[in-house]
């Protein structure tokens, strides 16, 4: 039992393990280390970094069905000419327009915080990092895309943006992004997240854009899928065709896409260079960098600086990389590495990616931004190659995870970046049971506060560990080669 005057706290994780006593008084013992690494508002970063350069070996192109050629498709008339020209950019560093980087300051440089409580509790010899991009003014990573994006299209006379949301962290985003840069924005949203998530619906709105549930009525592809299944909960496939054929058919309107692409990826390296500076600060550097995926953004946006330092040998230590997405969708873990659509009703070109099938229709877990079936082609590569490690948690041991850093660290996660908590808190534990002194970083790349309905149900016992089957994967391999006879042979050519 805890002496009051110590003012001790006692805390338990089933899923963990773990019984710990947290001792907040400091009285006469060993002070904590310093915990908020902040940098000065002149220090956000004057240039993003491009990894295609630096690749092991070339991205695979775009593939064109109708040609079975290298092409972009409808790329070209959806998007600016510099974001396409970032795309495929074979420029290293890339300037950062100064009009983005003073709204970046509303904001950057944002925290990184060394996670002292959560390795006392865990009793590691680890040392625990985070980089916190949810003290965004929407609370995630995705402005930094978000606000780039909307620049160049307000550069280019563009009057309207459409997108699709998941969880609704990217069409917060760009809402934000476009009003920023006086553009109308419209946002389908996948229905079973616009059900569960009305605040972020209403965040949108309260920026000055028009929200739909989808497959929804304003479109062709929604109408087809809502003739053919009513009750359709949505995915980010059927919305992103939603908001692809919106651009499409309007020609003041261009598309904003919030993860996979080259350009999106770019635009997050702020959030590593800007970890770079402060580990430097914190006389540290990691061991091992760590981050979720859905399409990758967060993920990469953290760790491409690192990549850089490995590959062109600076860093001080070897450092690898560990992305960690739900075993619900486990694009990557299970997914095959070929060229699939980035979109259910295919209006996209091929991607080379992991994927499940573009017609994959996810179940209703709660880390919406991770329920795409496919992933940036960069991860896709990088895995393939043996340069970054890929995991699965259920959502079940996820929220264990998360609950366990709430009540150390005191921040809500949302769901999406405690699955890379998860895989910190089993690293560390690593540590524990050999010794070693590792240095961990983790992105935080956003809060939980509108997702407490998540958390509503893993405290009642209503989530499940949901598992995507493999054969389902199978199945659609199928269906994808049948539909594409050659797929195979274009795979051999461009991908091995």
């Amino acid at each position: 039992m805890c002496d009051a005057d110590l003012k001790c706290t006692k805390l338990y994780s089933k899923d963990l393990n773990i019984a710990f006593m947290l001792d907040f008084s400091n009285n006469g013992r060993e002070a904590m280390p310093s915990k908020r690494i902040i940098l000065d508002e002149d220090e956000v970063p004057k240039q993003w970094y491009c990894i295609l350069p630096d690749l092991p070996k070339p991205l695979p192109p775009f593939i064109d069905p109708q040609t079975k050629e290298p092409g972009g498709g409808v790329a070209p008339k959806i998007f600016p000419k510099q974001i396409l020209a970032q795309e495929f950019s074979q420029e290293r560093w890339i300037d950062i327009p100064g009009e983005v980087r003073d709204v970046y300051q509303m904001w950057r440089p944002t925290p990184l915080i060394r996670a002292v409580r959560l390795e006392k509790a865990l009793g590691t010899p680890a040392k625990i990092y985070y980089k916190y991009e949810g003290v965004s003014p929407t609370g995630s990573h995705k402005p930094n895309t978000a606000v780039a994006q909307a620049y160049y299209n307000m550069k280019e006379g563009i009057k309207r943006l459409a997108t699709e949301t998941g969880a609704g962290q990217w069409g917060s985003a760009l809402s934000f992004g476009c009003m920023m840069f006086g553009l109308k924005c419209t946002v389908y949203m996948v229905k079973v997240s616009y059900q569960q998530k009305p605040y972020r619906r209403i965040m949108m709105e309260s920026f000055g854009a028009e929200v739909y549930p989808s497959p929804s009525d304003k479109t062709e592809a929604g109408r087809k899928i809502l003739k053919e299944d009513p009750d359709n909960p949505g995915s980010l496939g059927i919305a992103i065709s939603e908001a692809v054929e919106d651009a499409l058919v309007h020609e003041d309107t261009n598309y904003g896409i919030g993860s996979v692409f080259n350009h999106v990826l770019l635009h997050q390296t702020v959030i590593g260079l800007e970890s770079k500076k402060q580990m430097e600060v914190a006389g540290d550097y990691p061991d091992l960098v760590i981050g979720c995926i859905g399409g990758g953004s967060s993920f990469s946006g953290l760790f491409w600086p690192f990549y850089h330092d490995k590959v062109s040998k600076k860093a001080p230590k070897d450092v690898n990389f560990l992305a960690v997405e739900p075993t619900a969708c486990p694009s990557v873990t299970k997914g095959e590495y070929t060229f699939d659509h980035g979109d259910t009703a295919r209006i996209t070109p091929l991607v080379p990616m992991h994927t499940l099938g573009h017609d994959y229709i996810p179940p209703p877990i709660h880390a919406g931004g991770l329920r795409y079936h496919g992933i940036a082609p960069t991860i896709s590569l990088l895995a393939s190659t043996g340069h970054l490690r890929t995991v699965a948690y259920n959502q079940v041991e996820v929220f264990e995870a998360a609950k366990l850093f709430i009540q150390t660290e005191g921040i809500i996660p949302a769901p999406e970046p405690a699955h890379a908590i998860k895989a910190a808190v089993d690293e560390a534990l690593k540590c524990k049971k050999t010794g070693e002194k590792k240095v961990i970083l983790f992105n935080l790349c956003g809060h939980g506060h509108f997702d407490m309905q998540a958390y509503a149900d893993f405290l009642s016992g209503k989530l499940q560990p949901y598992e995507y089957p493999a054969k389902k994967v199978e199945e659609a391999m199928q269906r994808l080669r049948k539909l594409y006879p050659w797929l195979d042979e274009v795979k051999k050519k461009y991908i091995g």
